[in-house]
């Protein structure tokens, strides 16, 4: 840890500089219920072909951190089988005729732990060493051990991708930003349903001189790391 790296990214507002032995990379929810036709993303009317444009480039930056070794970490949102830990106002939310907790088209309950649909798609699935967090809300350090995790493994940088952009890579992104973590959204390797709100979150990240953090594509990312 005493050996500094240093590599720069091509990025915005203006160049990253991060040390891999100090990064992990996070990728956020890429779960089935939310990629998958038949799932809580296209029950509720989405597009969720908008979504898995993101795949192809999260499994490029996946391989190259696999390949130099950094701390990869996934999350997954969802909650307990009993409900206990969801709130009835996100349960009951958007009045639909099947929820949070029902069996939906997939033949899983939605949103719910231990359940197929719940799960990461095959395309991105973890390897033993990398971590799953199971976080009941949006953001992956609300009521989960992330905090933990970075801080054993001394990491000062993350790199996050994921979905949605404008919903739970947000808010993860600004409670990092909150704890002091610099973070560099990777912009093709995310993805919203809303094409507005992909383009005004990614934005808002680099706002101000980077006021939540920095915004490169994937490309520039997999040359840094290699």
């Amino acid at each position: 840890m005493n050996n500094l790296i240093h590599k720069v990214i091509n990025a915005e507002p203006y160049p990253f500089a991060f040390d891999p032995n100090t990064s992990a990379l996070i990728i956020i929810d890429m779960q089935r219920d939310f990629l998958e036709e038949g799932g809580f993303g296209a029950m509720l009317g989405n597009d969720v072909s908008l979504l898995r444009s993101a795949i192809e480039p999260c499994r490029a930056v996946l391989d190259a951190a696999r390949a130099c070794n950094m701390l990869i970490i996934h999350t997954r949102e969802g909650h307990r089988p009993d409900l206990s830990d969801c709130p009835q106002s996100k349960k009951e939310r958007g009045n639909l005729s099947v929820g949070i907790g029902d069996v939906g088209p997939l033949g899983s309950r939605i949103l719910i732990r231990g359940e197929a649909a719940h799960d990461i798609i095959p395309e991105l699935y973890p390897i033993d060493g990398e971590p799953i967090i199971d976080k009941p809300g949006k953001g992956a350090f609300y009521q989960t051990d992330l905090a933990l995790i970075l801080q054993n493994n001394h990491i000062k940088t993350l790199f996050v991708c994921g979905v949605t952009t404008e919903v739970c890579v947000h808010t993860t992104v600004r409670e990092a930003n909150d704890r002091g973590y610099e973070a560099l959204v990777i912009a093709d390797a995310t993805g919203s349903y809303f094409p507005e709100f992909q383009r005004v979150a990614l934005d808002m990240i680099k706002a101000q001189g980077g006021i939540f953090g920095w915004v490169a594509n994937s490309d520039a990312v997999i040359k840094a790391l290699a």
